[in-house]
Order: structure tokens, then sequence, then C-alpha cells
């Protein structure tokens, strides 16, 4: 064994460690760890590896469905889609990399998600984001969108996989850190999905791709610890990405694949090649020695503790099967990667590293992985608000609110933000939801039948109240691909909150939890992958809780969906479940009476299922030319949405005894949708409805060029479009 560095309080804390974490591996170990080994626990007991306060709450999700082939636990989730072919599908966070340096950041969050859907054998098809900024006038934001959304488009451009779809937002609880959550969605065979567990013994141990540098070294301890005035020092943590890499890496996995070489195969993620070779061993039930002299370096002189915990990009791990090592070196040699044989699976149980002859580190891999610790933190539920009277908040004009609304950060245009991304590449896009629609839709290549796709969160409502706002987070995901005529199958999430230490945080998470997993269960909607991101906060500063959700669900034919922009002239305007003008924590309070107060609206999940159900039979039916749900801003601005993506205006009638005027135009109760139908279909829709104890009722006509109402409100389409299409711009140029 090398000669133990001594270990003092000041290392451990460096290591992000506790005093009483430190002395759990001493009790593990027998004996105090060297340096190596003390860096190999930081990283895999740190939040991002071990999520050692979350996973008691996380096992309390459904994970388990009828398509569902594998749940948590694997690189991606996957699920059925019929006819032998599996999506597979994953959300993940990078968003302290992303603040720090906000390219490279973004650019490598896209490029780990990736990783870890080819790593199970897709072909990544979809790619989505989930975007958070700080106020627009904060001094760092126009630098951080434009990096993000820069290293967004130029890795997944590269590559060649399109990004379909996502959402950006900005709040004021995110000047001091940033969300920057990437997801990839992938098609394969159901009956070729490749999984982490290095089953056997004396199995070679293959590492491809780039070389192990410097960059990225304690990236997983960073990405487990607040930020304080002094994180721009944390620079050298964050990767750096080569997307061209990244494709000769997809293209020589798929190739590996097709024949019965990989036994077992793991992206080299967060704690790099620590965590890929422990998380195999661990999941084999066996021991892995390595021999880091073998490791493709880019740098000289680098040591064992810097090649463990590098987190250089585009780099895997294989257990290959005996007797298919030349195989695996010709294909990765075709594609011009390093590859090397760097060590093999052993029966101890032991993670053992070998350097310049000495042995280096010598630990169980038990306490490593599923023995890390497992807190049950302390947890204060929040304050419950009382909700927002409508009859107090005076509307004096609809017309000056709309425009106020729609040229809002929040409500107005992203084009300038998915006209960086290339969302067609690839030819199957159906329709990205970028510009406002619900959801993407991806055709399956070369069949009828596609993949919906979106993400969605409404912050605001978790800080209000965490439980109400876990379950609207999933059940408006679940209307979202049910507008498009998908049947919703799973979601995966991306649970961003602050300091786990504080209650009053934790008490945030466990609410949200529990919200989405009633949402879940109510829909039967499994959670299928996943990731939590934890301390996103700055100088004691959290940011709101931000539980987002991607959600994908399955069009069986293409020849039944529908998007946001179809409504033609003369259609009828019907609106599917009740308003009544729930205006608390919502975007008119914000944005026109200058409060964020309030209780969130309620979500019934029953009438949710009841609605959504009726709608996506309206679809297959073919009785709806464009549909949309009521959400961010009310009934007025989901209408005018839909207005701006046909090309038509619309005139709403709001009925003498319904909510006050600010509730019934802005108010964003749930379980709504607006349908652009025929009018030959009004009656049978609204009379079938009725018989299934679903409030339906025709609001408005589309036609002409206006956006109009008996209240008062006549604008031309026009002045709306250039309303909402100049915010982000402006943001960006001034």
């Amino acid at each position: 064994m090398a000669q133990a560095t001594e270990i003092t309080p000041e290392i451990v804390s460096e290591h992000g460690l506790s005093i009483d974490e430190y002395q759990i591996i001493l009790d593990r170990l027998g004996r105090a760890p060297n340096l190596n080994e003390l860096g190999i626990f930081s990283v895999m007991w740190s939040e991002h590896c071990s999520y050692k306060s979350s996973r008691r709450h996380l096992g309390k999700f459904l994970t388990k469905g009828k398509r569902v082939i594998q749940g948590p636990g694997e690189n991606a989730g996957v699920i059925d889609i019929d006819d032998g072919d599996a999506i597979i599908f994953k959300m993940e966070s990078h968003n302290h990399p992303s603040y720090i340096e906000p390219y490279q950041g973004a650019a490598t969050g896209v490029g780990g998600i990736m990783r870890d859907v080819f790593t199970m054998g897709a072909r990544p098809i979809a790619l989505m984001n989930a975007l958070r900024f700080g106020e627009p006038n904060h001094s760092k934001t126009k630098t951080l969108v434009d990096g993000v959304v820069a290293g967004i488009g130029g890795y997944g451009n590269c590559v060649g996989v399109p990004t379909v779809g996502g959402e950006t937002n900005f709040h004021k609880g995110y000047n001091g850190n940033i969300l920057v959550n990437a997801m990839c969605v992938g098609l394969a065979r159901a009956d070729k999905v490749f999984y982490s567990a290095a089953k056997g013994v004396g199995n070679p141990i293959f590492y491809v791709g780039s070389k192990t540098g410097r960059d990225g070294i304690h990236g997983a301890t960073m990405a487990s610890a607040e930020f304080d005035d002094d994180s721009e020092e944390k620079r050298p943590t964050v990767q750096v990405g080569d997307p061209f890499t990244e494709k000769l890496l997809i293209e020589a996995c798929m190739e590996l694949m097709a024949t019965d070489a990989i036994i077992a195969i793991q992206d080299m993620g967060a704690a790099g090649l620590t965590s890929s070779s422990v998380e195999m061993a661990d999941k084999g039930g066996v021991g892995i020695e390595l021999n880091l002299d073998d490791v493709p370096q880019r740098e000289e002189g680098m040591t064992p503790y810097e090649m463990m915990l590098s987190e250089s990009q585009e780099r895997m791990l294989m257990v290959i099967q005996p007797g298919k090592e030349q195989l695996a070196f010709d294909v990765f040699h075709k594609w011009e990667l390093d590859v090397a044989q760097i060590g093999h699976t052993t029966d101890t149980g032991r993670l053992v590293l070998n350097h310049k002859g000495k042995v280096v580190c010598d630990i169980p891999i038990a306490p490593l992985a599923d023995d890390a610790p497992n807190y049950d933190r302390p947890h204060t539920p929040t304050e419950k608000r009382e909700p927002i009277n409508a009859e107090t908040i005076a509307l004096t004009d609809v017309s000056t609110a709309l425009l106020q609304m729609v040229g809002s950060p929040d409500l107005s245009s992203r084009r300038w933000i998915w006209e960086q991304y290339d969302r067609h590449v690839m030819t199957d896009t159906v329709d990205s939801s970028q510009s406002g629609g619900d959801a993407a839709i991806v055709r399956i290549h070369g069949t009828n039948k596609a993949v919906a796709i979106t993400t969605d969160v409404t912050p605001r409502y978790c800080y209000a109240d965490p439980y109400e706002g876990g379950k609207q987070c999933v059940a408006e995901t679940w209307r979202n691909l049910t507008c498009v005529g998908a049947d919703p199958i799973a979601i995966t999430d991306c649970l961003n909150f602050g300091n786990p230490e504080r209650p009053e945080i934790m008490g945030q998470f466990v609410g949200c939890i529990d919200g989405m997993n009633e949402a879940c269960r109510a829909f039967d909607y499994p959670v299928v992958s996943g990731n939590v991101s934890l301390y996103n906060e700055t100088n004691g500063v959290a940011i709101p809780p931000t539980p987002a959700v991607g959600g994908v669900g399955l069009i069986p034919n293409l020849d039944f969906y529908t998007t946001l922009s179809g409504a033609k002239d003369g259609d009828a305007l019907i609106i599917i479940g009740e308003t009544s003008g729930w205006l608390g924590s919502s975007i008119y309070l914000r944005e026109v009476a200058g409060s964020e107060d309030g209780a969130p609206p309620p979500v019934d999940l029953s009438k949710e299922k009841l609605n959504g159900d009726y709608v996506r039979r309206l679809i297959r039916d073919r009785r709806t030319h464009a549909v949309h749900d009521c959400s961010d801003g009310g009934l007025l601005i989901a209408a005018t949405e839909m207005a701006l993506a046909a090309g038509i205006g619309v005139d709403i009638h709001r009925a003498p005894n319904s909510c006050p005027i600010s509730g019934w135009y802005f108010g964003e109760d749930q379980a709504r949708y607006l349908l652009a139908v025929d009018p030959n279909s009004v009656n049978p829709i609204l009379s079938t409805a009725e018989g299934k104890g679903i409030f339906a009722a025709q609001i408005g006509t589309f036609g002409g060029t206006k956006v109009s109402s008996n209240d008062g409100l006549n604008l031309e389409l026009s002045k709306i479009r250039s309303t909402y299409e100049a915010w982000l711009p402006g943001l960006m140029e001034s």
C-alpha cells in the first residue's frame, strides 16, 4: 500500500465530508485512508452521487408500470412503445458548472445526458432543456443566457441531435444560482438494452473515448455545495466538452453494441472513473482492479487522485466478453478513439488501484455505494398561504394587461433562443414545442408513430405550497402530452433545491416529492429516471424549489394528433374545465398587480384525469383542430397563443355571471384546455362532456385579425405579435 498522506480535519473539510462521515470511513476501513481513498469516498458520498439527503424520500415514487422496462437505478429509464421499440430517457442538472462557465457548463450537460442514454444502447433522437435565470436586469443575466444557449446549441447541433423543446424563465430567486437541466430521449430495440452491472470474474475492463485530463476534478463535490462570493475560483472544476468526439463515440458504441462483445457499460459522468467503476462493481456484485498506468492521459504527470476524480468528457467504461478484446480494439481504433484495457473484474468486492508498481488504493466497494450515508434530514412544512380574492384585484383595461403580460419575461416569445437550436436534424421532428406548443412530437423513424416530449414546472407554486406545486408540475406535463394526442407513459425529473441541512428547504423537498408521487399514482405515470440537485444557493439564499419534470408519451398513429397552431377561420373556441378565477401565485398578480402572494391553485387530480382523457378522445376522434392547456397567464394568454400560432384572430365572450374579470381572463385554475373545433362539433362535444360530468362551454370564435372580447379588449394580432416577439431580443441587444 502506498504511504498514506496525513489526513487532517482541514483536508477532510476541503473534500466536503463532515467529521462524523470521516469517522464512518475510519470504521469501515479499520484504518485511516490515504489521499486517493479519501478523494474517492468524498465524491461517492457527495449529494450528487450518493443522494444521501434524498434517497429515502425518492423511494416513495411510483416507479413501475405496464410499459416500464427499467426504472430508476440505471443510467436512464426505459419504456416500451410497442413493435419491439423502446424509448430511453433521462433529465439531469448542470447548474453550478453553468453558472461558473456558462458555455462549457451547458455544453457538457448536453453531452453528459446524451451519454447516459446511448450508454444503454439507444440512439439519441431528441434533446430538451429546462432553464432558469435571474432577474433580467441582474448584472450577470445576459452573459449567462448568451453562454448557456450557445453551449446547448453548439453541442447538440454539432452532434446532430435535434433540440425540440424546453422552457426558459426568469426570477430574482435565481440571481446567484441559475438552473440548467438537460433531457435526452433515445430510441433502442427493447431486446438490445445495455446495463451497467459488471457481472462475472476475470472479465477485461476497457476504457474508451477521450483521454483523461485535469478538467472537472471535484466536479461532483462542487455540485454538492452551495456557492459563496469566491465561487468563480471553482472554474477549474468545470469540464470541457468536444461534441465531435461525442459523435464518434456514439457511432463506435452503436457498432460494438451490434455484436455480443459488451457485458456491461457505464458513462464516466460525475466523479468520472471513480463512479463508473464503483457503480459497475456494486451492481454486478464484484470487485474491480485497475492499473492506472494504462489510462489514456492527455497531460503529463497525472496522479492517481487526478485520474480517478477527473471528469473529462466523452469517456466510457466497458466490461468486455473474454475473447472479444481485439474486436473492441478494432472498432474504437476505426473511429479514431482512445481505447485501452485498464483492468479486470475480481471476486474480492474491493476497488484496487495500481500505479507505478504500487497499490495506491484498496477499499471495499460496499461503503462507497449502497452503504453510503442515508440521512433523514429534519424537515419543516411550508406555512400555508391564504387564497387571493379575485374581487379585490382590479382590472381597468384588458388590452393593456394583455400586452403587459405577453411582453413579460416569462410569457414572451423564446424565438431568440430556439432559432439557435437545430430542431429538425434527423428529419423526424413533426413539431417542436419551442414556439409555444405544449409538447414536441418526434416520429419513430420509418414508422407512423411518434413520441411526444415535454418539460415543465411552476416554481412559484412550489414555493407557495410545495405539495400542490409538486402535484401541478406532474399534472401539467400530463396535460401537455394530452394536448398533442399522446398517451402519457412516464416521467423523468430533475429536483433542484437549496441546502437540505436547513429544515425549511428539506420541507420544500419532501412536500414536492409527496405531491409529485400522488399525481404519478393518480395518472399511472411512473418516474423511471432522474436527478437530484441540492445546495443550489449563494450566501445562504436558496433558489425557489424547482422540481423540473420531463414527460414522455406515445402517439400510436400520426394520423391522429393535434398542435397549438391549427385553428381555422370560423372555428369555435371551447373551454374544458371550470374557471373560478384563481389568482394566487399567478403571473398576472406578479406582472400587473406587483405581488407574489397567495396560495397557488389547487390541483384536483380526478378532474385532471377526467378532463384529459376526454380531450385525448376528442383528438383521436378528429373533433379538434387545435388544443392548448391553460397554464401560465390563464385563459386569455392561452387563447392569444393559439391565435398567434394560427395567424388568425379570436373573439372571446365572457359570460355575465362568470368570475371577476381579472380572474376570468388571467386566473390559473388547473385541469383546463382550450379547443379550436369546427362549429358543427360544438353541440356533440358539449353534450358528451355534460354526460361525463365535465364542464365545457363555447367561449369564443376564431376569425379576423384581432384578439377581442365583450369586455373592451380590441387589439390587432400584429400589435400583440410585435410585443410578444420584442422582449427577449431587446434584453439581449440592450
